[in-house]
């Protein structure tokens, strides 16, 4: 008998969902959801702050920029560890970990006056706290609670950030205007602690735990093995992925579409914004449009991700994001031209997500998946932290951010040819003795 008042809970709910023919996965995958958006929330925030942070304390862009590329890369590197403590203590733990610390973060830097602060608390301790609950979470999820639509869970998990953006950044934007960045960081803790008590009351660790198979399956899994300690679990994963080149392969493309995402467009889109006269709240606003398109884009990258090669699909993705980057300076920040910017790039902000998962599964396995994965996220976060001082550093020193533009769109048409180097991946259900070489 259940003597934890949440497991309780989860039983009820669960058999709730059955009488009516729902799966308990979906439950957890809507409070993902919410977790997801609201970090999204917290990982976003910066882009919004960065004049503000000037005006009060006179840092230059390539300063802030540097402490964010500190946050970028610790939520990057965080990734393969967090998945093998999530394997080892189970999510939910660790994501009431993750929100303690962001809020923590969040809360300590109402009060910071110097540099080193900056880099500390929202470079170390929000990069740590975002890094847990980053991709790997939606991909440890949907690999664990889902067997039949796994890909369609990751596109909607993952399309949780573009949906933080949609409501956050916009409503951070104005607070920030009328009341200050203080106020709209208070309304991030506040959303963290309602993300928090979420996770308390809904999220398990794994289907078994309530006696369930995953969603797609017929009888419940064998419990897994213990793992080992996290850090051996994370590096042992490296080590054998490294020998491969699949895995550089898909190290390297996330290393651009990381570039071409978080570390540009999400952290210097609105500071770019300003330099053609567009303010910080109509500026928020084309993101906000952005996470629309990208919403779509990305549930639909999910959904072809489990019928289509995912070869093809992504070089389709960083193919058009290139030429979408190349095309931004030639809008004249114009109502049109910043609309079909928004609309095309949008649509695959996020998409290469799910094709990504999909093909790291494929090519190592179910169980070791979310850390491979992982590893690959880190290339993410490094090639967003690469550009997020870059562009920085050319705004501060040519006056412009263009080249930083123009250099991560000629990147991505290097990563749709790249990626079309890969062999076809082994069908679904086909377990490999060895990762592939190929």
């Amino acid at each position: 008998m259940a003597t934890d008042p949440t497991l309780r809970l989860s039983d009820a709910v669960a058999a709730g969902l059955a009488r009516r023919g729902v799966h308990y996965g979906w439950a957890v995958a809507a409070v993902t959801f919410l977790t997801m958006l609201v970090t999204a929330g917290a990982v976003g925030a910066p882009g919004v702050l960065i004049l503000p942070l000037q005006k009060e304390f006179g840092w230059d862009t390539a300063t802030i920029g540097s402490a964010l590329a500190v946050r970028l890369i610790l939520f990057g590197l965080m990734g393969p560890f967090a998945a093998a403590l999530m394997n080892r203590y189970g999510p939910r733990r660790i994501v009431l970990l993750a929100l303690a610390l962001i809020a923590g973060g969040l809360l300590a830097s109402l009060s910071m006056t110097r540099v080193w602060q900056l880099v500390l608390l929202w470079g170390v301790v929000v990069g740590i706290g975002t890094g847990l609950t980053a991709l790997v979470l939606g991909a440890t999820v949907a690999t664990r609670w889902f067997s039949r639509s796994r890909g369609l869970v990751v596109g909607l998990l993952t399309a949780s950030s573009a949906t933080g953006q949609l409501v956050v950044l916009p409503l951070l934007a104005a607070l920030t205007e009328a009341l200050g960045w203080r106020a709209a960081l208070l309304v991030i803790c506040a959303l963290l602690l309602a993300a928090g008590l979420g996770v308390l009351a809904l999220m398990r660790d794994r289907p078994e735990d309530l006696g369930l198979a995953p969603y797609g399956e017929t009888r419940p899994l064998a419990p897994p093995a213990m793992p080992g300690p996290s850090a051996n679990g994370a590096l042992s994963a490296l080590r054998d992925a490294a020998g491969t080149r699949v895995f550089w392969v898909l190290f390297a493309t996330f290393f651009i579409c990381g570039a071409s995402t978080n570390g540009l467009i999400q952290t210097h889109f609105i500071p770019l914004c300003a330099d053609y006269g567009i303010g910080p709240v109509q500026g928020a606003s084309v993101l906000a449009a952005m996470g629309v398109f990208d919403f779509i884009g990305t549930v639909a990258s999910g959904w072809l991700s489990d019928r289509y090669d995912n070869r093809w699909l992504l070089f389709w993705y960083y193919g058009l994001r290139g030429l979408s980057l190349m095309f931004l300076p030639f809008s004249d920040f114009s109502f049109v031209g910043l609309s079909l910017f928004a609309v095309f790039y949008g649509l695959d902000w996020i998409a290469t997500v799910p094709p990504t998962v999909r093909l790291t599964a494929a090519r190592f396995g179910r169980e070791r998946a979310n850390l491979v994965f992982g590893w690959v996220f880190a290339g993410h976060q490094l090639g967003a932290a690469t550009i997020a001082y870059g562009a920085g550093l050319s705004r501060t020193e040519l006056a412009s951010y263009l080249p930083a533009f123009f250099a991560a769109g000629a990147l991505c048409l290097a990563a749709a040819g790249l990626i079309l180097t890969l062999g076809r991946p082994a069908p679904q259900g086909v377990p490999a003795a060895t990762p592939a070489r190929a």
